[in-house]
């Protein structure tokens, strides 16, 4: 028995009740691992196939193929910079330079506090408001030096418990406990 199936057995079970298929549970199975191991490690990728009884090549080529699951570790937030065309064009490559300097970081580098990754990414879908980010999810868009500075501050806060959001594990509980819309 995996540590997946220790701490979250009943997310695991209600997930795999809530689809007919249980593969179809993979990519959820595959966020609470990530959030449990820092990113989709092999033992993490081995705990989903063998909960829900596949190879652990598919589980594998998911987490290669979608850009949200990383295969070596990453901060507890992930700074996504979109540097397409369009965007760069707005300054998305000299605000990707800017962010890593104040970070401290190369692209792909964690911080040594352990909160901070910066990643170049190919269209987030929103060219009109570059130069912006995903942080785990959440879009931070028509940013300046300023708007970045106060970003890292209130995700420090949050890190530091003064202002908790539900995490994606609890999340995912919420979603598999609620019943499935006819």
């Amino acid at each position: 028995m995996g540590i997946l199936t220790e701490k979250y057995g009943d997310v695991i079970t209600a997930l795999k009740a809530r689809y007919p298929d249980q593969k179809s549970a993979i990519l959820l199975l595959m966020h609470i691992a990530q959030r449990e191991y820092g990113y989709m490690s092999r033992q993490a990728m081995e705990e989903v196939a063998e909960v829900l009884e596949l190879d652990s090549t598919h589980v594998l080529s998911l987490a290669g193929f979608y850009s949200l699951y990383y295969e070596k570790p990453a901060g507890k937030y992930v700074l996504e910079i979109c540097t397409d065309l369009a965007c760069a064009l707005r300054g998305a490559d000299e605000f990707a330079e800017m962010a890593c300097q104040k970070l401290g970081v190369d692209v792909d580098e964690v911080t040594a506090d352990g909160l901070f990754s910066v990643k170049r990414v190919m269209c987030l879908a929103a060219c009109d408001k570059a130069p912006m980010l995903q942080c785990n999810l959440k879009y931070v868009e028509n940013l300046t030096e300023e708007k970045f500075d106060a970003l890292i501050a209130q995700l420090r806060a949050e890190a530091a418990g003064e202002e908790q959001p539900p995490s994606v594990v609890e999340r995912i509980a919420a979603y598999a406990a609620a019943q499935p819309s006819q």
